[in-house]
């Protein structure tokens, strides 16, 4: 398996697929209109098993040193991955899961700041969303090594699940450290160390001077100020479909982070029934409701990020709910028998001024 592959496998073990199609809008304007005094530039490469694009629009006599501004990025994303990483065996989070429990292991910030965030969030969501919830992932087959597609034995899945729980993982802010507290947990973070990249790579851009930006990493994003034509950054969101890849709604995307996950495209059926890689650590099986893809918007895209995740796990009505009571901007595309339907959460529907 080639180092990209063993990467792409990483951001697969809990199964988020990141469904975005970006629309920059930021093209040269041939029409000699105002619009074309911001010129385009792009740099692009891998990284985490998936690709990275970046374009920013900048005035003609402030263009960016795009050579100088990729290798800042290159640096910055490897060494994420050295920190964030299950599939580099030395790498921070590596060296944590191998660890004997009931200790202190020392961990960079980043690497503190991302797991506290998933565990506040697994707080609020009463576990749904669970760094940890990977035994489970891999015992359905929805892990880096798939396997053959059944279903397994009750007693695995209860065997498994002792080894899952958000509340075997502590950590420590100064000095940056973690802790687990059973042998077996291990830490998997695909569904929100994405997220942290794109807010990691857009802090940089900025601290640059650069005020016009789209930051993407495999379909999450961010996005500042204006493109080419002075306008709010256009950004598509996919249709929820697996035989082909079609825009379902583009966004206006403008000093905000967006992130989207989907059910649609991972999944295996047996004797008729269909099993989404969408795995509910409360129950330890697949969740079996019709969300077929949520977006959700806001200020980073580390919570967007993970929030989707957490949606995916929630369903369409436990979901809508709970963003509602939060002021989260959600847009839920949800699968009936007579097609698809759409529900925006009301902070969403302030947000684009969307109605049901």
């Amino acid at each position: 398996m080639t180092s990209v592959n063993r990467q792409s496998a990483w951001f697969w073990t809990l199964g988020l697929l990141l469904c975005c199609l970006q629309f920059t809008g930021c093209r040269n304007d041939e029409s000699g209109s105002d619009s074309a005094a911001l010129q385009k530039q792009q740099i692009e490469g891998p990284t985490m098993g998936t690709t990275y694009h970046i374009t920013v629009c900048s005035p003609a006599a402030e263009q960016v040193d795009t050579g100088r501004l990729k290798q800042e990025v290159d640096q910055l994303l490897v060494e994420i991955n050295q920190e964030m990483s299950t599939y580099i065996k030395d790498s921070e989070l590596s060296l944590f899961n191998q660890a004997e429990p009931d200790q202190w292991l020392p961990v960079a910030p980043a690497v503190v700041k991302v797991v506290a965030a998933g565990l506040k969030l697994s707080e609020d969501s009463d576990g749904a969303f669970d760094m940890t919830v990977g035994p489970l992932v891999n015992l359905w087959h929805f892990g880096p090594d798939p396997g053959k597609k059944t279903l397994p034995a009750d007693e695995k899945i209860e065997a498994a699940r002792k080894k899952v729980g958000y509340h075997h993982i502590q950590v420590q802010e100064s000095p940056a450290a973690l802790k687990k507290l059973i042998p077996d947990v291990y830490v998997d973070l695909s569904a929100i160390a994405k997220g942290y990249g794109v807010d990691a790579v857009a802090e940089l851009i900025e601290s640059r001077g650069i005020e016009n930006y789209l930051v993407e990493i495999g379909g999450e994003m961010r996005a500042r100020g204006v493109n080419q034509r002075g306008e709010a950054w256009k950004v598509g969101i996919e249709k929820p479909v697996s035989e082909t890849r079609v825009v379902q709604k583009i966004v206006p995307l403008s000093n905000l982070s967006m992130a989207t996950s989907g059910n649609y495209r991972n999944f295996f059926e047996v004797d008729g029934v269909s099993y989404s890689h969408t795995i509910d650590p409360r129950t330890g099986r697949p969740a079996t409701h019709g969300l077929a893809s949520v977006t959700v918007v806001g200020e980073t895209c580390m919570n967007c990020d993970a929030i989707a995740t957490c949606l995916m796990v929630l369903g369409p009505a436990e979901g809508y709910n709970w963003v509602q009571e939060r002021d989260i901007a959600a847009y839920f595309i949800v699968k009936t028998d007579a097609g698809f339907t759409e529900r925006f959460s009301p902070a969403w529907q302030k947000q684009f001024g969307e109605e049901q």
